[in-house]
């Protein structure tokens, strides 16, 4: 097998692997329960559910506005 006569550079070797990695955009479609953006087949990360059935309850973050603030 033939082997390289000089070694290549790293920016050379790094532009040829950029085009690997090319950015995609995923597609996204609305959740039946709730309208909002999601991945599909996954559960959605706002309502929780998949395929019309709540798979997964959300919990709400915790209020800490009834707390006290110290000055």
């Amino acid at each position: 097998m033939p082997h390289p006569k000089r070694k290549h550079t790293r920016s050379r070797r790094d532009s040829r692997r950029s085009q690997n990695s090319k950015f995609e955009l995923k597609s996204l479609s609305s959740c039946e329960n709730c309208g909002s953006m999601r991945l599909p087949h996954r559960i959605c990360p706002s309502c929780g559910s998949y395929k019309g059935k709540v798979e997964m309850p959300i919990k709400e973050a915790k209020k800490e506005d009834s707390a006290p603030q110290q000055q």
